[in-house]
């Protein structure tokens, strides 16, 4: 394949990732002697490392050791957890084990924030945590996940937790519908657009995806120097056109990268993922006409709850933007006429207990 862009595929474990991770460093060097670098995990909320909800702490470890064999001035670990994190990120950091992980080096990033510029703010402005601003270095560290709301979250969608606190999910909210939303992730990449980007493919999740329990093993740690050029060739390998991502078709024609098969060069052996499930989705399927039949099923999925899994702890009604949750004895209702279909019950419920269809 041709060469704009380079994306790397290294088979791992989690036990012996961190040759892939000396691979990755030597594919894409970076000038990292005597620079502010900071590492940025997906940490979405509280999970042990084995539900495969967040990165992997093995990675996490992998990139430090590498990093620092470079000798940065500072070396910072840090992340915004999502809803149900507001205010625990260090709690959700240890349960992760990225705290254990990460050692002197985390830093609760939630605690500082700047105002920057930001054009889709009803102010003009938005609040971002200052540590990913002073950092001379960003290296995002994506997890190979499906999304209710994005269909796949990976190198653009992990820049979203550079917003500290409740501000995610009010953007959630003032987006209004899932493809402002997505024009709205890629704004907040935009605000600083990670250097490098190395993703935990070990074990992946397919499926009801952020935070599902239908795991994959894959086996792989991927890595390219651009975000647009590695999720491009993580929909394809699940078996998606990645022009019937919104995100991405609008990332290319801003000049952040292509998603074009013969603009990216692959590093590694390139193995479609057969059978790969992603989120709930009409019979017709995603990979169809494109951009329109995609945008309908998102519009169209509704969140149901599980009443054998929900243990009836409310926190999909007190994190909801929308206000569209209330508790109905032991279980939360859904009121579909105010859902704005961010699914953030979906992705932050501890039980995962709340599921996408169209059917309801």
């Amino acid at each position: 394949m041709g060469g704009k862009h380079t994306v790397m595929l290294r088979q791992a474990t989690y036990a012996t990732c961190r040759a892939a991770v000396d691979n990755v460093f030597k594919l894409f060097p970076l000038a990292i002697a005597g620079k502010k670098v900071l590492l940025k995990p997906n940490v979405l909320r509280r999970a042990a490392p084995e539900e495969g909800v967040t990165t992997h702490p093995a990675v996490l470890k992998a990139v430090i050791d590498r990093v620092l064999e470079d000798q940065p001035s500072e070396l910072w670990v840090g992340d915004n957890p999502g809803l149900v994190g507001y205010g625990n990120n260090e709690d959700c950091f240890r349960v992760t084990g990225l705290m254990e992980a990460a050692g002197a080096h985390y830093v609760n990033i939630g605690n500082q924030s700047a105002t920057v510029p930001f054009p889709l703010s009803e102010e003009g402005e938005i609040m971002v945590s200052t540590a990913v601003l002073e950092a001379d270095i960003v290296i995002s560290l994506p997890k190979f996940k499906t999304h209710g709301l994005t269909v796949l979250t990976g190198a653009i969608k992990n820049s979203y937790g550079i917003l500290p606190g409740a501000l995610k999910g009010l953007m959630h909210q003032r987006a209004g519908n899932p493809i402002a939303f997505q024009s709205m992730i890629l704004e907040v990449f935009k605000l600083r657009v990670p250097d490098l980007f190395i993703m935990d493919a070990i074990v992946g999740m397919q499926g009801n995806g952020p935070a599902g329990k239908d795991l994959r093993h894959i086996g792989l740690i991927m890595a390219a120097d651009n975000g647009v050029a590695l999720d491009a060739v993580m929909a394809r390998m699940v078996g998606l056109d990645p022009g019937s991502l919104p995100v991405l078709p609008l990332a290319a024609a801003q000049g952040l990268g292509s998603f074009a098969q013969d603009e990216i060069r692959i590093d590694g052996e390139f193995t479609p993922l057969h059978g790969f499930k992603l989120p709930p989705m009409p019979e017709s399927g995603y990979a169809g006409p494109g951009l329109q039949q995609t945008m309908d099923h998102v519009l169209l999925a509704s969140p149901v709850i599980n009443g054998e899994l929900c243990i009836g702890c409310g926190e999909c009604v007190a994190i909801c933007p929308g206000k569209a949750l209330s508790m109905e004895g032991d279980l939360p209702r859904v009121d579909r006429g105010k859902c704005i279909r961010c699914y953030c019950c979906q992705e932050l419920c501890p039980q995962k207990s709340i599921q996408l269809t169209t059917d309801a």
